[in-house]
């Protein structure tokens, strides 16, 4: 068995994420933290610890969207399944995470492409594989390769409303994608919308669970060493009371 990280570390990355959500993490270290533990006991003092030592922590300000995360339906509107309630993060079935994997190679599709029902069609032909229900389904984009550089949140194709569709009318209900987003890069999305003035094609694909809710996860890495199937993806989010979404350690098994 291997076990391949498919996992971004989560850090303070300029390239990661927009400025208006980035990571901020404080570092304390085991002598910043001696007055606060002795402070617990009284009596003792700080010469007292071995080496006169505490404990290291770490204080986050994050969003549930940065690192590497898996969004709930929740995140996409506030009903799914035509109507539906959206499930919130803490609702997930977990063993929808834990299954066959699957892997789409997009990776020579240029930037800000909307990839469509007949590309993942021709993509599954490509590599034989006939998808099952509850398959997690794994999107290698170009902006893989670049995650932490500049550049990254406008690298990689987006999957379209049909595309997204076309999966989960297939009983996909996991996703996941190597890019910022599911949906194509915001700054290509807008050139098309400023050409067209057609709102439809905003968050498309991500608004496709409107119609049948389904898990995705963003920010994933490493899929170039995943073969096209025969894998198993293990990627359960942090469960967060009523939340749009929770950071996921994913990985993936090679027998």
């Amino acid at each position: 068995m291997r076990l391949v990280d498919l996992s971004v570390t989560l850090r303070h990355d300029p390239h990661a994420d927009p400025s208006t959500n980035q990571v901020e993490i404080t570092y304390l270290d085991h002598d910043q933290t001696a007055e606060g533990m002795v402070a617990r006991f009284p009596g003792l003092s700080v010469a007292d610890l071995p080496e006169g030592k505490a404990w290291a922590v770490e204080k986050l300000h994050i969003s549930t969207h940065n690192g590497t995360h898996m969004d709930a339906p929740w995140h996409y509107h506030p009903t799914m399944d035509r109507g539906q309630p959206a499930t919130t993060i803490d609702q997930v079935p977990l063993e929808w995470c834990m299954k066959p994997g699957v892997k789409l190679d997009f990776r020579h599709l240029t930037d800000g492409h909307v990839v469509t029902a007949a590309e993942v069609e021709q993509e599954l032909d490509r590599i034989g594989h006939q998808l099952a229900p509850l398959d997690i389904v794994l999107v290698n984009t170009r902006a893989g390769a670049i995650y932490g550089q500049p550049g990254y949140l406008d690298a990689g194709c987006g999957m379209g409303r049909e595309a997204t569709l076309y999966l989960t009318d297939r009983g996909v209900r996991v996703v996941g994608t190597d890019a910022w987003s599911w949906d194509a890069p915001f700054s290509h999305t807008a050139k098309r919308f400023a050409a067209t003035k057609d709102p439809a094609i905003i968050w498309e694909g991500h608004k496709a669970g409107m119609e049948c809710g389904y898990f995705q996860m963003e920010k994933l890495h490493g899929l170039e060493q995943l073969p096209a199937a025969g894998f198993t993806v293990i990627c359960f989010p942090v469960k967060i009371e009523g939340a749009s979404a929770g950071w996921t350690r994913a990985v993936a098994r090679l027998d």
